[in-house]
């Protein structure tokens, strides 16, 4: 097939008519490992609370992917050099920057592997799909890698004002129907410039920037981190947390090839950088194996596996508290002691019931990627500094929240 017949148009619900740049990134989008993409949603649980959000990392991918075809675009007749391989480099980057995601996205980032992020997962993949295509990959790897001299190019694949955030905010916002995350990535984009190897925001744009990390917080708030989204999260780790521990007694479950190999073996970052069949197996691992094992899982014997597997299929969830301050042992405690009377079940086997833990966000993080102002004198101010809104304190200010799950008691 000739480059031109590869030259494709999606249409997007977010950003309308999307076309594919070029025929290796029409083949990247055909790769087995991107559309794996298709079957991970974006916001994990998230559809809980919000039904509309159903949307996947692929439409997530191919959105941030369109941006920063924007992006370079403009950059480019702002007069900044952009050569058409550096271009289709950070388009591919930006295309493949979440492919080693674990089904349901964040929430299983560490239960199929200790000590692996989504992050060196992608890494993996996106060198055995250079490997299979001759080095087509090599600059795109570069700049992933923040590692090629233009390092500009990196900013836009992960930074504070990367392609990626500026997707996913508007696609987040899109799918969820929450408002406040709706941002005008069409007018950051034409205020882009790039000033000492570094992408700059001209100043006329400084609302827009402003109400960009607005939306940010808000949206943690609001989706990301919704107690009930947490609630539901917890309550699947758990499940595969018992699971994994079933299967370590050598108790038989039901599971796909794919997820059998996570189940069945401790699998650690050592078997991704040695073993090929630990890299194949996750290539095959998305949301459908784990929905499909725990409707089948809602009628095993092991009590524990069958009850979390029922209350998650139908919505059963976890009860959530939050505190500005960690729990009390004594609260889980409790809790735990009412189970093993009311189940009769052991005191391990009941903790099940339960999740404690925290979570933190922050909306703007000042250091080496900066949003960086520009003004027409052509000196640079950070946005923290710049702006006449938001303070420095309130912009930087890690929020962190404790919480403690728990099976309601009608369960």
């Amino acid at each position: 097939m000739s480059i031109q017949n590869k030259r494709k148009i999606i249409n997007d619900p977010v950003f309308g008519f999307i076309h594919i740049p070029s025929g290796l990134l029409y083949d990247l989008i055909q790769h087995p490992y991107f559309q794996r993409l298709n079957r991970i949603k974006q916001l994990g649980l998230s559809y809980l609370v919000y039904p509309g959000a159903q949307h996947t990392r692929l439409q997530h991918s191919i959105g941030a992917m369109y941006l920063t075809v924007e992006a370079v675009k403009h950059l480019q007749f702002q007069g900044n050099e952009i050569t058409d391989a550096e271009a289709e480099g950070v388009y591919a980057a930006v295309l493949l920057h979440d492919i080693g995601h674990a089904p349901f996205s964040h929430i299983m980032e560490h239960a199929f592997a200790e000590g692996m992020s989504h992050e060196e997962i992608t890494m993996l993949m996106m060198r055995k799909i250079n490997a299979e295509m001759d080095g087509k990959l090599d600059l795109a790897l570069k700049i992933f890698e923040n590692k090629y001299p233009k390092r500009f190019l990196h900013t836009l694949v992960s930074g504070q004002l990367d392609m990626d955030r500026m997707d996913y905010l508007r696609r987040d916002s899109f799918y969820t129907g929450v408002s406040e995350g709706t941002i005008g990535s069409a007018r950051i984009i034409k205020m882009l410039d790039v000033a000492d190897d570094k992408i700059v925001l001209e100043a006329k744009g400084i609302y827009s920037i402003e109400q960009f990390l607005i939306a940010r917080r808000l949206m943690y708030w609001q989706v990301y981190f919704h107690k009930t989204s947490v609630a539901a999260e917890r309550m699947l780790i758990n499940i595969v947390r018992r699971a994994k521990e079933l299967a370590g007694q050598g108790v038989e479950l039901f599971a796909s090839p794919a997820l059998r190999y996570f189940l069945y073996n401790k699998v650690t970052k050592h078997d991704f950088l040695t073993k090929e069949e630990t890299l194949a197996n996750y290539a095959l691992l998305d949301d459908s194996d784990l929905l499909c094992a725990i409707k089948v899982w809602m009628s095993h014997d092991d009590k524990v596996l069958s009850m979390l597997c029922d209350m998650f299929t139908n919505r059963k969830l976890f009860k959530i508290k939050e505190s500005d301050v960690p729990f009390d042992d004594d609260v889980v405690s409790e809790q735990i002691a009412r189970y093993m009377n009311r189940l009769g079940i052991s005191e391990h086997e009941a903790a099940y019931f339960t999740y404690r833990g925290s979570f933190a966000s922050d909306t703007y993080t000042k250091g080496e990627d900066n949003i960086n102002i520009l003004y027409r004198d052509g000196s640079t101010k950070d946005i923290s500094e710049a702006s006449d809104m938001l303070n420095i304190s309130v912009l930087s200010k890690q929020v962190r929240k404790h919480y403690f799950c728990y099976m309601k008691d009608e369960e």
